[in-house]
């Protein structure tokens, strides 16, 4: 039979790890085939191993039946082969179109052609559903955009073979529901699409087969059609998987986070954040539910002390912290996982020892007379890499070399052993496997019930709903309404998120 891609016995070692040990993976023209496993599996490896930015150490891949020899991206692309990466591959100072078209400009008079370009890629969005404004730069939109960016420059290159790597861990639920049509839709017209993610969901709405590969190895390949959620999970990890639920009593104490009449711009100097008032308590796990865009980012990064305020009060243990420096508010009390690890959680050419004491690095015991105490930050860097199953060779390996997944237990395991009063977990889960967001659920409810605060933020209504002891509904950044887990679903949230107050009333 011949496969739109097969790559066969595909072995690639780094210093320390075999990251892909034999793999051999199947695709059927005209199919969605998962690519399932743990985070540090090796899936996004063989992947840039397919598309050209690794070299494999044996192996050999076939495309459309045809051996290949794929020394780099220019060569996948000659080949149909198109990816759309985990960690985004954009330039901030340049524009939606510009990033779009980079290299495959097209051209008046030997010079880019911005109308034509900006004509292109506002037809291209169009056609597969995909709202983008052409003339913005990267800098100025969210994080769901910036995605959709990523797929179109693939799209635009007219690639037959797709490779999406957690192409929805930045989108909303409706987001990824449209993702899912476009998906189905470019298959019917003939595209075959690989989908590596941790959401099983997805896996069994769209998904025609599914590979899955633990610790480098091959598990097994499975029509979708012939297993379940719970058989899949368990085949990936090894064990079987309970889901976490925020159980424990809601007995909330003193007040931890205050704001009050809040208001906050973005980077266009927009106000974002309009008068907003909110209070989480002790004991309590507080999440925030909302469409991206409409002013988490600008919410977080006030309280975090990233980003100034226009006006109202920020309080933290009864303090006024408004506009404090970031390590005022981490000597405050607070802990911060942020929406975008590589921009704000790590030093990527840092070690994992050094990122994990990024906030604690010049105090007892970790430096002594203005010296760091290597030794010490060594061991208990080693102690959280073993008690968050951080994949690593060493705790000196550089935080670049790891997985997306791997990266967020490592700013997981930094903020959450500090057991802060104020712990805002933006996006805690994004990018991780089923039995990662397991642990690191419990750790969330583990730290409510020492009486902490713990401010969560996400785009999955699944997690809101599980780990909240309150839900507040951002729109347009106002808290339009405060609802109990218990006594709402996902389509109430859903129609509050969109700005319909209940009674049907638009906010």
């Amino acid at each position: 039979m011949s496969y739109a891609i097969e790559m066969r016995q595909i072995r690639k070692e780094f210093p320390g790890i075999v990251a892909n040990d034999n793999i051999t993976l199947q695709v059927e023209e005209g199919e969605i085939h998962a690519l399932f496993g743990e985070n540090g599996a090796g899936k996004s490896t063989l992947m840039n191993v397919l598309f050209g930015l690794y070299q494999p150490d044996r192996g050999e891949i076939y495309v459309h039946g045809e051996k290949a020899v794929i020394h780099d991206p220019n060569d996948a692309t000659r080949l149909g082969i198109g990816m759309v990466h985990q960690h985004f591959m954009l330039i901030d100072k340049f524009t939606v179109a510009e990033n779009i078209v980079l290299g495959r400009e097209p051209k008046k008079n030997g010079v880019l052609d911005m109308k034509k370009a900006v004509k292109v890629v506002r037809e291209l969005s169009e056609k597969y559903g995909l709202d983008v404004d052409p003339e913005k730069k990267v800098e100025e939109i969210t994080v769901g955009m910036q995605q959709r960016v990523e797929i179109l420059k693939t799209l635009y290159r007219g690639s037959d073979i797709l490779i999406f790597d957690e192409p929805t861990a930045v989108l909303t639920p409706i987001e990824i529901q449209e993702l899912i049509e476009i998906m189905k839709r470019l298959v019917h017209e003939g595209k075959s699409i690989i989908l590596i993610t941790h959401k099983l969901k997805e896996i069994f709405e769209c998904c025609d087969r599914a590979t899955v590969i633990r610790r480098g190895k091959n598990i097994d390949t499975v029509k979708i059609s012939d297993t379940n959620p719970t058989e899949l999970a368990s085949m990936m990890v090894g064990r079987k998987v309970h889901v976490q639920v925020n159980d424990a009593p809601y007995n909330p104490q003193g007040k931890v986070l205050e704001i009050e009449h809040l208001n906050v711009a973005d980077t266009r100097k927009v106000e974002v954040i309009k008068d907003l008032n909110l209070t989480v308590h002790g004991g309590e796990i507080l999440g925030i539910a909302g469409v991206d865009g409409n002013g988490q980012t600008e919410l977080i990064e006030a309280i975090a002390g990233l980003r100034k305020t226009k006006s109202g009060t920020i309080k933290l243990n009864n303090q006024d912290v408004t506009n404090q420096r970031t390590r005022k508010m981490i000597e405050a009390g607070l802990g911060y996982i942020p929406e975008d690890r590589q921009k704000h959680g790590l030093v990527l050419d840092f070690s994992i020892a050094e990122n994990m004491v990024l906030q604690t690095y010049y105090q007892k015991p970790y430096a002594q007379m203005g010296i760091l105490q290597n030794k010490v930050i060594a061991k208990k860097a080693k102690k959280l890499i073993q008690e968050f199953d951080v994949r690593t060779p060493s705790e000196k390996t550089h935080a670049r070399a790891l997985s997306g997944g791997n990266q967020q237990k490592v700013i997981v395991a930094r903020e959450v052993d500090r057991s802060p009063q104020l712990l805002i977990a933006a996006q805690p889960t994004r990018g991780l496997d089923v039995g990662a967001i397991e642990f690191i659920h419990g750790k969330l409810i583990e730290e409510k019930k020492k009486g902490k605060a713990v401010l969560l933020v996400s785009f999955e209504l699944d997690e809101i709903l599980h780990l909240s002891d309150r839900i507040a509904v951002i729109y347009e950044g106002h808290i339009i309404d405060i609802v109990s887990p218990k006594e709402t679903n996902e389509n109430e949230l859903g129609l509050l998120m969109a700005g319909r107050k209940k009674g049907g009333n638009e906010a």
